[in-house]
């Protein structure tokens, strides 16, 4: 049970370093001169959004582990890795580059690494596969205002 909690909390970390580079560049969009598209949320609605988002990633990855070994299994916890070295990138290239574009082509490739992550995990572990669910429609909502941020501006 105790090397059970370890490992959670060894993928609750891997979430934790891309939340960590965050703090670093998050800020007023407006400091940059941007323009905020109209879709836009609220700055106060990120914070309990990716806390709850890194809670299901890092349970997602756990509950794979612990599943039986199959080809399938290396290829989604790859997915998985890949999938938290983009999120991790593409807040200092959005918010410390102010690389639209660039931030931009870092989402989508993140947005087909999750949904890759979802299909292969369906066939391991349909828990694991439905708890990136809202990940995935999060980041598909984000994608959609990293394009609308570079339309308006």
């Amino acid at each position: 049970m105790k090397s059970r909690i370890i490992i959670w909390v060894v993928f609750y970390a891997c979430t934790l370093v891309a939340a960590g580079g965050a703090i670093w560049f998050v800020g007023d969009l407006n400091a940059n001169k941007w323009n905020s598209p109209s879709i836009a949320p609220p700055a106060w609605l990120f914070g309990p959004v990716w806390t709850t988002l890194y809670l299901l990633i890092a349970t997602s990855a756990y509950r794979l582990s612990y599943r039986k070994n199959c080809d399938l299994k290396s290829i989604a916890l790859g997915l998985w890795a890949f999938q938290m070295c983009l999120n991790t990138l593409w807040t200092p290239v959005f918010f410390g580059a102010f690389d639209l574009k660039g931030a931009f082509a870092i989402i989508v490739i993140l947005w087909l690494t999750i949904t890759a992550y979802i299909v292969i995990s369906f066939r391991i572990d349909r828990v694991s596969s439905y708890l990136f669910l809202p990940y995935w429609a999060w980041v598909s909502f984000a994608t959609a205002l990293n394009y609308a941020y570079i339309l308006a501006n």
